[in-house]
């Protein structure tokens, strides 16, 4: 127990003395947040901005649906020509009785848009004008999706991502530098059993990763992003202890191979970034081809990215925990048994 407690305060102090390392583990995944969470907080809420030249009631009335934002000018000539550089997708133009709507055939999805909102406004008036009954009535209701923001979406897939980040690359590295500086071979000549040094070695990867899954979930909530935690938030911790232990793992294989620090964050790279990209770390993977989501599957980033935004954000209690959980613990016990066949203590 005492040379266990030695060692992990040994490693502890060896980490937080490698600012180089706390950059990447906090700042730099960290960074992606703030970037990406600034770039897409606004998204799916701005207002179709389009030229406005005129007044009256139908003006008004597109102005009121909460889709439109006009941008008055005084004549038809300046506003034909915010559409014609393409600065704005349509102008409407109203003079009397008369309403002009003039858009840019480029872009069919916001011309079909305005187009949509525009005749129904005109039709409303003109119905109403009429003094007609309508034949038919429209009900509307609003429901609670389960549709996310960008901050509810990003936090899990770029935490999960960290965790896979200082796993991999802690490991690995921590591997090769030990190897290579002898410090294995004393380890292995020296009265501590090497379970008791991995051990010790992953407790300090489950406690950083704790740490972030904190500094993380601290930021998303700040007003300036939003994030909103269900009631089962807590959940997300034995995806995160599970999660270190699946990347660790990696990174001992990682680790096996290399033989000098250059070749072990380059291999770490090539696992790392690509998983990233194709488990939906950054973009919904739902919106993929149907064959790169079957080949998602087999990454274990993916279904950490799945529970972790179930019991995050979603709500979902602990049966969303069952198959990534299984998922995380079958790629920590297959990939440490070849890693552990492998392992060299020194070259």
């Amino acid at each position: 127990m005492t040379a266990f407690r030695s060692l992990s305060t040994a490693m502890i102090k060896g980490f937080l003395r490698d600012k180089m390392t706390l950059f990447f583990v906090f700042l730099f995944p960290l960074m992606f947040l703030v970037v990406f969470g600034l770039l897409l907080g606004d998204s799916g809420s701005d207002k179709t901005k389009i030229a406005a030249v005129g007044d009256g009631p139908v003006l008004t009335t597109l102005e009121q649906t909460g889709a439109i934002e006009l941008e008055k000018y005084d004549d038809t000539a300046a506003a034909r020509r915010k559409v014609d550089d393409g600065d704005l997708p349509a102008a409407v133009v109203v003079d009397g009785d008369r309403v002009e709507l003039i858009y840019a055939a480029s872009d069919q999805v916001a011309a079909g848009t305005v187009l949509g909102i525009v005749s129904g406004v005109v039709d409303k008036i003109n119905l109403g004008a009429a003094d007609v009954a309508p034949r038919f009535t429209l009900e509307t209701k609003s429901v609670e999706d389960a549709s996310l923001k960008p901050i509810q979406y990003l936090t899990p897939g770029i935490l999960s991502w960290a965790i896979s980040f200082s796993g991999v690359f802690g490991s690995a590295l921590t591997m090769v530098a030990w190897r290579k500086k002898q410090v294995l071979r004393r380890i292995r000549l020296a009265p501590v059993s090497t379970t008791t040094v991995l051990t010790s070695r992953v407790v300090v990867s489950v406690g950083t990763a704790i740490v972030q899954g904190v500094v993380f979930v601290a930021v998303a909530l700040l007003p300036v992003f939003g994030l909103k935690l269900t009631g089962q938030w807590y959940l997300a911790l034995p995806l995160l202890v599970l999660g270190t232990t699946a990347f660790f793992a990696i990174g001992m294989l990682v680790g096996a191979f290399c033989k000098t620090e250059e070749s072990a964050s380059g291999a770490a790279n090539v696992i790392i970034m690509p998983m990233a990209f194709l488990s939906g770390t950054f973009f919904p993977v739902e919106n993929a081809p149907a064959w790169l989501q079957a080949v998602s599957n087999v990454f274990p980033l993916r279904h950490m990215n799945d529970g972790m935004l179930d019991v995050l954000v979603r709500g979902k209690g602990v049966e969303a925990l069952l198959v990534p959980s299984a998922v995380l613990v079958a790629f920590t016990l297959v990939v440490g048994f070849i890693a552990a066949r492998i392992f060299r203590w020194e070259d």
